[in-house]
């Protein structure tokens, strides 16, 4: 019941103050981001983090000029990668093995089946697989952000090839597709704050099949 009422109290803030979020805070909000599931565990995706006010005002400025970006704590950047190599499917399964401390035969197996498959797949196909395993970490984000009550703001409205060129994600085999900034509403200047939130009733958006 805390999640949700703390849920109910969150929305896409349209106005930030500029206060800074508490590190332990952020760092709770990334630690559920990186705890997220991912399609078979491979995490194709990382998460940049902008406090620079100066990188914030490029961005701001293909992002509609949106304030939140500036006037935010923590800029979150989720960018995915551009493609599925051998390299990085491997370094996931190793990763594994490590820290598990054994191999198991099916596992690797399954290694062999993901090579067999991905690498040769269209780069975009990859990504855009990659991506939809980004937005899951986003959303742990956004819903720990909730919980920490700090307030988060979904943006999709920016120019991605800007913002990679920016934040130089290419060279990386990166490509941004969602961002999160997270900071503090700011009551005077938000349109949004004191409106009621709308969601269609559960009996229009969940179908029951017994």
């Amino acid at each position: 019941m805390e999640l949700l009422d703390k849920l109910k109290w969150r929305y896409a803030a349209k106005a930030m103050n500029g206060e800074k979020v508490p590190q332990e805070k952020v760092d709770r909000i990334l630690e559920a981001a990186r705890l997220a599931p991912t399609s078979s565990g491979l995490q194709p995706f990382e998460i940049i983090v902008v406090t620079n006010p100066e990188i914030k005002e490029k961005i701001k400025a293909v992002a509609w000029n949106q304030s939140v970006v500036t006037d935010c704590s923590h800029l979150l950047v989720f960018a995915a990668w551009d493609n599925y190599t051998e390299e990085r499917i491997n370094k996931m399964f190793d990763l594994t093995n490590e820290i598990r401390g054994f191999k198991n035969e099916g596992w690797e197996n399954y290694r062999q089946q993901l090579l067999g498959i991905y690498p040769q797949r269209d780069p975009e196909v990859n990504f855009q697989h990659a991506a939809r395993q980004a937005y899951i970490a986003f959303t742990e984000a956004l819903t720990a952000a909730a919980f920490e009550k700090v307030d988060a703001t979904p943006m999709e409205g920016f120019d991605p090839d800007a913002v990679d060129e920016i934040l130089g994600l290419r060279e990386k085999g990166l490509r941004s597709c969602v961002l999160l900034p997270i900071g503090y509403r700011n009551t005077e200047e938000d349109w949004l704050v004191n409106l009621v939130k709308v969601r269609r009733s559960k009996e229009d958006l969940v179908t029951v099949i017994d």
